[in-house]
């Protein structure tokens, strides 16, 4: 949970409607009702309805990177001992209404620049976390940066690909495919 002053509950709503509707559905009318207040309550916080949105694009894009830096964080782990945590992670455990935002804010950025500026951020740092745990397991930059491009993209497509499998055949596949993405020789 953000901060409890108000203007935290507005950007928590806000995250809330875009995973819901998508950015269109970020009101300032639906946002009061649904925590209660008056719309007068978001004009002391808020100048207009772009200063909501470009504060919710902020706190997102903090918010990911923050995950991202403490999800490639070594500590007592080998690079590939993180990288299938992260496999595990992302494959065992659906967010879906993070994930809901991830997919809204990702629409948003096909026809806003705020929004796609904060995409790339946060992609540019996911990548690059990736792509220095594969350094550290002795890739050579360019290589390290394909190899996290195709991390990335097994990440967010795993979840879209496979609806009809029963979940030890996922598990299996999974556990497959982490062999493949960790093994650098």
């Amino acid at each position: 949970m953000l901060d409890d002053t108000g203007h935290g509950r507005w950007i928590e709503a806000g995250l809330k409607e875009i995973g819901r509707g998508g950015v269109a559905q970020v009101r300032v009318e639906v946002l009061a009702e649904r925590l209660g207040v008056t719309k007068g309550g978001f004009y002391r916080r808020f100048r207009d309805r772009r200063a909501l949105l470009d504060a919710l694009l902020e706190t997102w894009t903090r918010g990911r990177i923050a995950a991202i830096e403490q999800q490639t964080t070594l500590g007592d782990e080998t690079a590939v001992d993180r990288l299938k945590a992260l496999i595990r992670r992302y494959s065992e455990r659906v967010n879906p209404e993070g994930m809901a935002i991830e997919l809204a804010i990702r629409q948003w950025a096909r026809s806003d620049r705020a929004a796609a500026k904060a995409v790339a951020r946060v992609d540019t740092e996911r990548l690059r976390g990736v792509e220095q745990l594969y350094v550290r397991m002795g890739l050579k930059q360019a290589d390290a940066q394909a190899r996290a491009v195709l991390f990335y993209a097994f990440i967010f497509g795993q979840g879209l690909i496979f609806p009809d499998q029963t979940q030890r055949d996922r598990a299996n596949l999974m556990v497959a495919c982490a062999d493949v993405l960790t093994n650098v020789k």
